[in-house]
């Protein structure tokens, strides 16, 4: 599609004017990265003259603006946002516990290392000084009834996740008191596997949970469990200062299908010391045997300036460039070869994993949390640095939603000291305006489903998308000559050849990027 800049007309330069995006049951996003003959043929082309091309350094798109957009927050403002939120929208609630017992050195988190449960003190009651301080700010439902499942007397939980550092650093008690406590101050949607909506999961180091507690874990309602393995080879292992057996990881894996959680995920890492293709491969091959119903497969970024961590490991021990890509390459042959569905930016899933699902139906979204299918709740974080996603109607016009991003205070002393002095932890914000909605609405279903639909743009943003976007469409024209996009009246679609390099896309269309510094991000591949 060739667009003359002659055509954009005075609709563009008005802003959009828009509710909330609804997420309806049908979806122009449905089925656009599979074949006719098949529901779960996976369309995915890797052409490493196009990957080599377009790698550059960009987003990951956890959300849009992007973290680098935060603000200090001003005073009362977290407050406000809560009390305006809409009370019949659904919470996701986010956990961040920040001990680890080791570090890893490839590690480019804000953890803190210690071999005691004891040294991390009170932070559950921590924990639960700030859920009752935001509790006590969120309106009870107006509906009487928000799902078959449950009354709506109090706000409904669909989705909990528990990350950091690692969850499991609490005890099976305390783990049970974090979860009754929070069904006292919230009612939550019956699991997926019992006809409710609800999602429940927790990251897990298989080298520090005890015999009990993915048994206690199923028994309080988590569904969903990820594991961080990286590798399985030994010498890797070694480097990065993450030890952990085959049949250790086995053993979890057993036990966690003994337990029927519904969906299990492993994390693998490329680019570390002394990988290679033919090793990584062979990682490879033995997780497929494994059979988990996700996998995450994430490059490694090399950044000991940055992250002190990562001065443990030896530049000369990394594999070169090629080799990455090379075993990339290989991933994603094997992973396709063995079924796996590409849901996009390192993930990948089973078939009839609930994601792949979601993104079949055109119902996948994309936060903070990464892929969800539960992308109209709420996001509500607890605990040092965690970030909240919050719609409400402060500082939106008539008729109109705003959505906002906070972050808590990355530092426990900080954090800490504003729960005692009985402060909201919140110390940096951003209020999204209506093109940022509308951006971070293309993006998104770029993202999670390969296309934009202009007439869908149209009816939820109340513009004409063609002549809205015509600069961000102009640039577009190398990447349809090259076949990694096709673009027409209709719409954008990522073909083929471009859905590995699909963040370069909606990078086209990031308003804040070319005032950033490329290396704040990673690269695409």
């Amino acid at each position: 599609m060739t667009i003359s800049s002659t055509n954009f007309s005075d609709q563009a330069n008005l802003p959009p004017t828009t509710e909330r995006p609804n997420f309806t049951p049908t979806s122009p996003y449905a089925k656009r990265q599979f074949s006719e003959a098949s529901d779960t043929v996976q369309q995915l082309i890797f052409d490493e003259d196009l990957i080599q091309k377009y790698n550059r350094s960009g987003p990951r798109y956890t959300s849009y603006p992007t973290a680098l957009e935060f603000q200090a927050i001003e005073a009362g403002i977290e407050a406000d946002i809560l009390t305006s939120r809409d009370p019949n929208t659904p919470l996701s609630l986010y956990f961040h516990i920040p001990f680890c017992r080791h570090l890893c050195y490839y590690c480019a988190c804000n953890k803190i290392i210690t071999k005691k449960n004891s040294d991390a003190g009170d932070y559950l009651e921590y924990l639960f000084a700030e859920i009752r301080q935001k509790r006590a700010l969120l309106t009870p439902p107006k509906s009487k009834q928000q799902s078959n499942q449950v009354s709506g007397k109090k706000p409904l939980v669909q989705q909990i996740h528990l990350g950091g550092g690692t969850p499991t650093f609490f005890t099976d008690a305390e783990l049970v008191a974090l979860w009754e406590f929070l069904q006292s101050q919230f009612e939550f949607d019956l699991p997926s596997e019992q006809g409710g909506r609800g999602d429940y999961s927790i990251e897990i180091d298989p080298r520090e949970i005890r015999e009990t507690t993915l048994e206690t874990l199923r028994k309080l309602g988590f569904n969903r469990v990820s594991f961080g393995v990286q590798d399985l080879d030994n010498k890797v292992q070694i480097a990065v200062n993450r030890v952990q057996s085959e049949q250790l990881i086995q053993g979890v894996m057993d036990e966690a299908r003994r337990l029927k959680f519904n969906s299990i995920n492993i994390d693998l890492i490329y680019g570390l010391p002394h990988q290679t293709p033919a090793t990584f491969a062979h990682t490879v091959s033995r997780i497929i045997k494994m059979s988990p119903d996700r996998l995450s497969i994430f490059n490694y970024a090399h950044l000991p300036s940055r992250f002190k961590a990562q001065r443990q490991i030896k530049d000369e021990d990394l594999p070169s460039a090629a080799e990455k890509l090379t075993m990339f390459s290989n991933t994603i042959k094997a992973l396709s070869d063995a079924g796996y569905q590409y849901i996009g930016i390192d993930h990948f899933a089973k078939p009839d994993d609930e994601l792949a699902i979601a993104q079949r139906e055109g119902k996948l979204h994309r936060n903070f949390q990464g892929y969800t299918i539960l992308g109209d709740c709420d996001l509500l974080g607890f605990g040092v640095s965690a970030i909240s996603q919050i719609n409400s109607t402060l500082y939106a016009g008539k008729g109109n939603n705003a959505s906002h991003i906070l972050q808590n205070d990355v530092s426990l002393e900080h954090y800490k000291a504003a729960i005692n002095g009985g402060r909201l932890p919140a110390v940096k914000h951003i209020k999204t305006s209506i093109q940022d909605r509308l951006r971070a609405y293309v993006i998104m279903n770029l993202l999670c489903h390969d296309y934009i639909d202009f007439k869908d743009v149209n009816r939820q943003f109340g513009i004409d998308a063609i002549t809205y976007f015509i600069d961000d469409i102009a640039q577009l024209g190398e990447m349809q000559k090259d076949k990694l996009i096709d673009m027409d009246a209709a719409g954008i679609r990522i073909l083929p050849k471009g859905r590995l390099l699909a963040r370069n896309v909606a990078m086209v269309f990031d308003s804040y990027l070319a005032s950033k510094s490329k290396d704040r991000f990673s690269k695409v591949i």
